[in-house]
């Protein structure tokens, strides 16, 4: 947790959270995207310097440009409508808000919090946000209120969810303090990634008291019933279930779990009508964007204990594996593994290949049995080659590959029995002790060789570091189990890892590993997620970007 807190992870950091649909993920941060990258559906919105745009999207991909162009309203711009926020009311702190087209008001602190505050306090200019706020009682005579319900990723507080209502007799008005000044944290303090200082009893909560996120997304644990991510991020609980991934594996929309929460929008006390503008029209935005189809197998994956050791795969279980041939040795066998990520394009260790011997090579597409094949089985030659620049073939560092097929006809590849799989952006995704697949034509135990497509369990294991010392390099990532390992004649092969949902995401790539399948002998494998942005500059970021990131 010490190590994710030093890399302060911010709500910009596509490693721990998704972007905006008005952003995109480059090199773990996000990025605005230009305005014509947005989808053309959508309300029109006005701004607060009166200009019109097409979508809520477009405005927000131009205010990363300029900043003072923020939300105003939705509908076509009118002169004089204005939305005012202020601070202050005789000697007091008390903010008040006043939305186009209604009368100003004072904010109820009834489901006021800290996403509130750093937002009111954001379009008052204070870039920190909050320092802290407080309830009011002074004031008795007024009947009416507005309550405001933020994200707490707003810029504006007219994004949030604005109401009007009666105030209750108990409640009391928001009286708000900005953070104007940076100062050194106390011991007892958490130090936010913008340098902001909160209380550590307010971090790991589900509520962005820093402003940026940062006290969210280093998290063993979460307090105060937010929900826990496997990537170590904190959501509220408001946001399970929801029909919006936030997690990155998806666990906070798994249907295992929201089976159970058909009838909870119904009773819950934080109907869908309260949600902010912002939410609303990001969740809307992201319908509108491109989805791809990967990493889903039709066949029904069983939990076989126990390619050396391994069990033999079924047709269409493995739908992303292919084989790598070359003509003219041994018959043209099996020498290593692939794994498709779609379009024309697999993915390999750069140890199975060599870029001078492009014409030599095959790629066997729905192979099973190498011996016996069958009418769904392709081949393709390759157009191709993509060795990592920095490949080390003494040491395996950056033992990866890209192969571009040489598609049939109009040169498209229309690969009609397999399913690429899906490729990870973040290292977070999957961690120490998940059971992954590990897939291949390997040697068995005694080295005979296989001609049936084998696969086992294998458990993602800590740092190989201390087993293989001055070999195991960052990028790369290691499983054992002490029975199932792969083996020679697997290498480029997938290691294959689901999330909530059972999508499947190419976790590894079989690279190098000693003495087969034995204890203390773990198998290594190069870590996809370590060159997504590797892969998506060869292969373009629309042809593996799920969820458009």
């Amino acid at each position: 947790i010490e190590e994710c807190v030093s890399k302060k992870y911010t709500h910009k950091s596509c490693d721990k959270v998704f972007c905006h649909p008005w952003e995109r993920c480059v090199e773990g941060k996000c990025l605005c995207k230009l305005p014509y990258q947005c989808p053309k559906n959508g309300s029109s919105v006005c701004s607060t310097n009166g200009k019109h745009f097409q979508t809520y999207c477009h405005l927000k991909s131009y205010e990363c440009q300029r900043p003072e162009a923020k939300f105003l309203k939705k509908g076509n711009c009118v002169s004089e409508e204005t939305f005012k926020i202020s601070l202050g009311y005789k000697d007091s702190r008390l903010l008040q808000v006043k939305p186009v087209n209604d009368k100003e008001l004072f904010v109820c602190d009834s489901k006021w919090t800290m996403n509130e505050a750093n937002v009111a306090c954001r379009h008052l200019g204070f870039q920190l946000g909050a320092e802290y706020y407080r309830t009011d009682f002074n004031i008795t005579e007024l009947s009416h209120c507005f309550q405001v319900t933020c994200r707490g990723l707003e810029t504006s507080l007219a994004e949030c969810y604005i109401e009007k209502k009666l105030r209750d007799s108990n409640e009391g008005f928001v009286s708000l303090y900005c953070q104007k000044t940076v100062r050194e944290c106390s011991s007892g303090e958490f130090n936010c990634a913008n340098d902001k200082c909160i209380s550590l009893s307010k971090t790991c909560d589900g509520i962005n008291d820093c402003g940026d996120l940062s006290d969210e997304l280093c998290c063993k644990e979460c307090r105060n019933n937010s929900f826990h991510c496997r990537a170590d991020v904190c959501i509220p609980n408001t946001n399970v279930c929801n029909k919006e991934v936030d997690c990155l594996t998806g666990e906070d929309e798994a249907q295992a779990l929201c089976s159970g929460f058909l009838l909870r929008h119904v009773f819950d006390s934080f109907p869908f009508m309260m949600l902010s503008l912002f939410v609303k029209e990001r969740k809307l935005t992201k319908t509108f964007l491109p989805q791809i189809n990967c990493g889903v197998v039709n066949h029904t994956l069983t939990r076989r204990k126990r390619i050396i050791g391994g069990q033999n795969a079924t047709k269409g279980e493995f739908p992303w594996q292919v084989a790598i041939k070359e003509t003219g040795i041994e018959g043209s066998s099996v020498y290593c593994g692939g794994v498709y990520i779609g379009g024309c394009w697999v993915l390999t260790a750069a140890h199975c290949v060599r870029a001078t011997r492009v014409h030599l090579y095959r790629v066997w597409i729905a192979l099973l049995d190498t011996i016996q094949y069958d009418k769904e089985t392709d081949t393709y030659r390759l157009k191709q080659v993509i060795i990592h620049e920095n490949y080390n073939a003494a040491t395996y560092e950056n033992d990866i590959a890209l192969l571009e097929l040489k598609g049939h006809g109009q040169g498209e590849c229309s690969l009609k029995y397999s399913t690429p799989a899906c490729v990870p952006w973040s290292e977070y995704m999957f961690k120490t002790g998940d059971k992954c697949k590990v897939s291949g034509w390997g040697l068995a135990k005694d080295y005979a060789k296989q001609y049936v497509l084998k696969w086992g369990n294998v458990n993602l294991f800590q740092n190989c570091s201390e087993l293989y010392p001055g070999r195991f390099f960052e990028k790369m990532t290691c499983t054992y189990d002490g029975s199932i390992d792969s083996c020679k004649g697997d290498s480029g092969g997938p290691l294959v890892c689901f999330d909530a949902e059972n999508v499947a995401h190419v976790w590894g790539i079989v690279s190098w590993g000693e003495n087969c399948g034995e204890a203390g002998h773990p198998g290594v494998y190069t870590k996809v997620a370590s060159y997504y942005n590797w892969i998506s500059h060869h292969v373009t970021r629309s042809l593996i970007s799920r969820y458009n990131i």
